[in-house]
């Protein structure tokens, strides 16, 4: 898509990379079933998780990352700017994660560490970010002692409920010149 291309990232054992045509079709389902195995989603034909398989439209828009373990696509996620169609809360000179997910096959392994050290780095090449941002579950709690671990600040003043839902999200963000 764009800086992506330059964003090339070896994590052993796992290759970080920009996704191509051929991986859409496999980030939606690992989306969708990495969402429902969590508990998010009861049902996999949820409205929200018809959007995310819906990657073809968005790698037009955003930058995708995706994670290859032994050639196997195992994770991936959506990086979006203030501004674009796709950002749920990024603020002018945020780079936002979206859609993260890891196969369940292998949570627990590094693979979602990896990826937001991933996004990490890509904004650090990004000349007008200065701060990545994310939405997590309030109720998530092993991904908000990811992200804190990471050094992200949940930014409570930026939390909100999903519409027509009791879902409340948290926002987390780490500024990247501390």
């Amino acid at each position: 898509m764009s800086e992506i291309d330059d964003a090339k990232v070896t994590s052993s054992p796992l290759l970080i990379e920009a996704a191509t045509v051929a991986d859409y079709e496999r980030i939606g389902q690992l989306t969708v079933d990495a969402y429902v195995q969590a508990g998010h989603f009861a049902d996999p034909q949820h409205e929200y998780l018809k959007f995310v398989r819906q990657v073809a439209r968005r790698d037009k828009y955003c930058d995708i990352l995706v994670a290859r373990k032994d050639g196997h696509l195992v994770a991936s996620m959506t990086l979006i700017q203030a501004g674009n169609e796709y950002a749920d809360i990024a603020l002018e000179g945020e780079l936002e994660i979206r859609m993260l997910s890891v196969d369940p096959g292998v949570q627990r392994t590094g693979a979602g560490k990896a990826m937001v050290v991933a996004a990490i780095n890509f904004a650090r090449q990004l000349a007008d970010v200065h701060t990545v941002s994310l939405t997590t579950g309030e109720r998530w709690l092993a991904t908000r002692s990811l992200y804190e671990s990471l050094g992200f600040i949940h930014r409570a003043e930026r939390d909100w409920v999903v519409p027509n839902t009791d879902i409340r999200l948290v926002v987390y963000s780490l500024n990247l010149a501390d």
